[in-house]
């Protein structure tokens, strides 16, 4: 795991001080080693980060060049066959043993896009073709690893992180309007933009090539192109669906699961896994036990607030497994004191507030490993969020009904106050069964009454993530570009609710945000996470499954927990779906309340000319006083001022 940043273009008499500085910038993403290679002819300059995984020796140096030389190449991440690939290769004189060796070999045998096709991993990689002088920047299918890139005048400028390109002297940082209003409907800035105006996220599964022999045009006029596809992906699913019977789904699922574990578990540094008692992360660590000779070490954060502690859940499953089980317990000081080095942190705004515990328990993890393997992608993959199985039982039958009768319903069911709902929840609770139980059962309802009066599928969806239902009325000058949930592609189109909800959480929620969360989080204290889930032979496997075999009889990821009770008995994991949820609510109004009153102050809001400020005000007021729960779009306004901050300084 590194950092990776370079240009082509520009002053070229200093740029290898500029290619330092933007290495230098995202140091903390490979501390153990930097480098640069310059090549003033050609006009390119690549940099280099290097976190020590795999070849700690100086083999494994980049920027490397390939044998022949023809090419130069700077890459972050895992190639997990790199191994198989090099038996592909056949005989031939070896450095060391870096997978980045191995991928130069490959570019050179087999060219580029063949080469990315044959691996397995997790990458972001910046090639230059010395000989074509053609740049080629690409990224792994699900987009674990980020890769920016923008044209600043005359120069072509690419990073890991935003803050890399920053410290070349001809960035030139304009806000985004269009990507602020995603912002603050999503949480997230989605794929391909990025908060600066002209700085683009290259879209996972894509290479970008660009030919510069001609000077720049032909460069500018590049776009990417796909070499895996989600959209081909579900469509593939949906034309050669699996035919077995639960059971074998069952067995098919641990056998690519195992094989993505077996693979992800190679390291030469000390490696371990989050575990927080919940499926995903379960099952992951179980089947690591099963390949490993040795405990696994797992990790878990535990809050001093009870209704939000999964640490005894965590517990309990690493005591049946047998894991090296580490707890790190956390006040509502030790969060509260972590908040405003957030925007530092993820270098762009962005308002999950699940980052916090996340990026306390990769500190607490690094302590003691390099590198940790996560459950991420598991909820995406075999419905496990609350609105896949809203999509999958009535959802269907929701976009059916006529629309008039649905904006009644709604309308009737936003006259109840969210307190009500709650208060019907926590006296019921009791009496049903645990997987009948609902978590903020007031919040939900009254986004259930939103959705009721939805247009179609999409907008269904659109309905239920949105954290501000009309961005463009909140963001001065503000509009809302293309993205998968207002613009799906074909292969979407024709999907159940169930299955489109995953689809589009897939596209967008899971790459832009929880990837995004745990690599800024995890790098922030130069810990590599890997996610044996989302190797795409796993996320192919899933996608030929029929629904019923994730969600039916009011159950969620139904074939993941079958996998998962073959090793972890069924009461230690049925419990309702907890999430790396806070009491943010309740934060806002006290230990941060200081913090964002400073924020929100509507003199600040007014000269900055972003958003209206008495619309931030009226919901700051509304969620003081109790009268609303207003903490999700207030925490979006909450991390964009707060990053808004750090660019002035």
């Amino acid at each position: 795991m590194c950092g990776l940043a370079g240009f082509i273009g520009g002053d070229m008499s200093v740029a290898e001080g500029v290619a330092v500085a933007m290495a230098d910038a995202i140091a903390h993403r490979g501390p153990d080693s930097s480098g640069v290679w310059v090549e003033r002819e050609s006009g390119c300059a690549l940099a280099h980060r290097r976190l020590s995984i795999v070849d700690l020796t100086a083999a494994g140096h980049q920027p490397m060049l390939s044998d022949g030389g023809r090419f130069a190449m700077v890459f972050n991440g895992e190639i997990y066959n790199h191994l198989a690939l090099r038996e592909a290769l056949g005989d031939r004189a070896w450095r060391g043993h870096s997978d980045t060796e191995t991928l130069l070999a490959g570019f050179e045998a087999w060219g580029v896009e063949q080469t990315v096709l044959r691996t397995v991993g997790m990458f972001a990689i910046a090639l230059f073709d010395r000989r074509e002088r053609i740049l080629h920047l690409v990224r792994d299918r699900v987009g674990e690893k980020p890769l920016y890139y923008a044209w600043s005048g005359d120069t072509f400028l690419f990073g890991s992180e935003l803050k890399a390109l920053q410290q070349h002297p001809a960035f030139v940082g304009e806000v985004d309007r269009g990507s602020l209003a995603l912002l603050m409907r999503h949480g997230y800035v989605p794929a391909p933009y990025s908060i600066w105006q002209g700085v683009r996220k290259l879209p996972p599964g894509t290479v970008l090539s660009m030919s510069f022999a001609d000077g720049s045009r032909a460069a500018r006029d590049a776009v990417p192109h796909a070499y895996w596809s989600l959209q081909e992906t579900i469509r593939t699913g949906r034309e050669r669906p699996f035919t077995g019977d639960e059971r074998e789904a069952v067995d098919r699922l641990e056998s690519a699961l195992l094989e993505s574990v077996r693979l992800q578990n190679v390291a030469d540094v000390p490696l371990g896994a989050f575990l927080s008692g919940g499926i995903d992360s379960s099952a992951i660590v179980a089947l690591m036990q099963q390949v490993s000779s040795r405990p696994v070490k797992t990790f878990t954060i535990g809050f001093d607030d009870a209704r939000h502690d999964e640490a005894p859940h965590a517990r309990a499953v690493a005591r049946h497994l047998g894991t090296e089980h580490h707890e790190h317990y956390l006040t509502q000081a030790d969060v509260l004191a972590a908040i405003p080095g957030l925007p530092a942190i993820y270098d762009e705004p962005f308002a999950d507030a699940s980052q916090i515990p996340t990026s306390l328990v990769c500190a607490a993890a690094r302590r003691h490993v390099t590198v940790a393997l996560s459950g991420d992608g598991g909820d995406e993959l075999f419905g496990g969020y609350s609105r896949h199985l809203f999509g999958a039982t009535v959802g269907d039958r929701v976009v059916m009904a006529p629309r008039s009768l649905r904006g009644a319903m709604g309308a009737a069911m936003k006259m109840i106050p969210a307190s009500v709902y709650d208060g019907i929840n926590t006296s019921l609770g009791s009496m049903l069964p645990q997987r009948l139980r609902i978590n903020h059962a007031g919040e939900k309802m009254a986004r259930v009454a939103r959705v009721l009066a939805a247009s179609g599928p999409e907008a269904l969806y659109s309905d239920i993530v949105s954290k501000w239902e009309d961005p463009s009325a909140l963001v001065i000058d503000g509009w809302e570009p293309p993205t998968p949930v207002n613009t799906p592609g074909d292969a979407f189109k024709v999907l159940s609710v169930g299955h489109l909800m995953m689809a589009l959480d897939t596209a967008t929620y899971l790459p832009d945000d929880v990837l995004v969360k745990v690599d800024r989080a995890a790098m922030a204290t130069s810990l590599e996470t890997r996610v044996p889930l989302l190797d795409h032979r796993v996320i192919e496997l899933a996608w030929s499954m029929p629904l019923t075999m994730k969600i039916s009889g009011g159950i969620s990821k139904r074939v993941l927990r079958s996998l998962l009770y073959r090793h972890v008995p069924r009461e230690l994991i049925e419990r309702p779906k907890q999430g790396f949820a806070v009491p943010l609510d309740r934060w806002l109004r006290e230990g941060l309340r200081d913090w964002a009153e400073s924020l929100l102050d509507p003199s600040l809001l007014s000269q900055q000319g972003y958003l209206r400020s008495a619309l931030v005000r009226e919901r700051w007021n509304e969620h003081l006083s109790g009268k609303r729960d207003w903490q999700n779009c207030l925490w979006n306004v909450l991390m964009f001022q707060a990053w808004l901050q750090t660019q002035h300084h």
